[in-house]
């Protein structure tokens, strides 16, 4: 006679009928989000809002509450990439929106990392240098992926650009490895509740005198690249432009070019 636990565990067939069950639930309920990601398209045309629908500040709010909900089986990573293949293609039903992705060193990890990210939904073109892919960015609905490790320091353009800025920082989970590369566009960044904020300074000084002089003033700093007599840094929080100790850091050409959400398992 089989115990309780024997018997309470499904047969082979009962799971795959099971699984077949929820397939088909979970293709009505996209196809459903799908209608209403067109409805929306479809709303703000008729209003003659036309302008780039990319949302990052309320797209990490949705990745974090999905990810504070109780699971049992699904990995943060399987949560996100479907999400983010939800997202992008609604955004992609809304406008031309596209990809311009400067590989560097790694190209094909930064086209990976641009997939994790953004899904597939959007066109991808890799394009061969930095002001490229900042070109890309410039065009209507569309995004710069570019490398943290180049021997071009491209972020310190942006200071010259204020329209541009990262607004994230790739990949979103410390599972997938270091951030290895930023996103940049023109839209607005806004504070989520856990992020980093990118900081340029042209001062000469270490980059450890530089860290312990934001320290000193309360702001909690990474180096995370250098190139060209330029030193971007990561500051941990939201900062506004103006912040009075960002004004009293170190260097003469200074400037902050855009935040990112934090990586969410950190």
């Amino acid at each position: 006679m089989g115990s309780d636990a024997t018997d309470a565990t499904p047969s082979l067939e009962e799971v795959r009928w099971r699984l077949d069950a929820i397939d088909g639930e979970l293709l009505k309920l996209l196809d459903e989000r799908a209608s209403l990601a067109g409805a929306v398209a479809a709303a703000k045309r008729a209003s003659g809002d036309t302008g780039f629908g990319l949302r990052p500040g309320r797209e990490a709010q949705i990745v974090r509450k999905l990810l504070d909900a109780p699971r049992r089986g699904a990995s943060n990573a399987l949560v996100i990439r479907i999400w983010r293949e939800i997202m992008a293609d609604n955004l992609a039903r809304q406008g031309p929106y596209q990809l311009g992705v400067f590989g560097g060193r790694e190209p094909a990890r930064t086209v990976e990392l641009t997939r994790l990210r953004f899904g597939t939904a959007p066109r991808l073109s890799l394009v061969p240098t930095a002001q490229d892919a900042l070109a890309v960015a410039r065009a209507p609905w569309g995004v710069a992926v570019l490398p943290l490790s180049s021997d071009t320091p491209w972020w310190g353009r942006l200071l010259a650009e204020p329209k541009l800025k990262v607004f994230a920082a790739l990949p979103c989970l410390a599972a997938w490895g270091p951030q290895a590369a930023l996103a940049v566009a023109e839209v607005e960044v806004e504070p989520t509740g856990g992020d980093q904020t990118f900081w340029v300074t042209d001062s000469p000084k270490s980059a450890a005198v530089i860290v312990d002089a934001l320290g000193q003033d309360g702001v909690a700093a990474e180096l995370v690249a250098e190139a060209g007599g330029l030193k971007l840094f990561s500051l941990s929080g939201f900062f506004q432009a103006e912040d009075e100790r960002l004004a009293r850091a170190p260097g003469q050409l200074t400037g902050v070019i855009g935040a990112a959400p934090e990586q969410f398992d950190v």
